[in-house]
């Protein structure tokens, strides 16, 4: 069985930095997408950022130019470095995993349990 367990999230004060991590567990042979989604209080939750295998990103207008996704493939673990945040990137913070491929099953899509950012006033 894959887990996606996610750290990193906290308390920040308005233009501060905080940086995520995500780490998949289990014996995993591939993973094509990982990434980032968020869900903020009484909305929908939304695409923050991916990283696919080969390093292709794709964003969120909300977010580019002062977040950024890398990943660690050997590690199965995925980073978001967040920068310059505001008090609307308040939300929790998802990870996710696409068509993850493991010695005895294939995932389409898994996602962790969640870490909150939110900011002190």
């Amino acid at each position: 069985q894959v887990q996606l367990v996610e750290s990193g999230g906290g308390l920040v004060q308005a233009g501060g930095s905080l940086r995520l991590s995500c780490a998949a567990s289990g014996t995993i042979f591939s993973i094509n997408a990982m990434g980032w989604y968020r869900q903020a209080p009484g909305k929908q939750r939304e695409l923050v950022a991916t990283i696919t295998s080969g390093g292709l990103t794709n964003y969120a207008d909300s977010v580019k130019g002062r977040f950024t996704i890398s990943r660690h493939n050997v590690k199965n673990t995925v980073y978001l470095q967040m920068n310059s945040l505001k008090p609307k990137d308040t939300a929790v913070y998802y990870c996710y995993a696409n068509d993850v491929l493991t010695v005895v099953s294939r995932y389409l899509e898994i996602w962790g349990q969640g870490t909150l950012v939110t900011f002190s006033s």
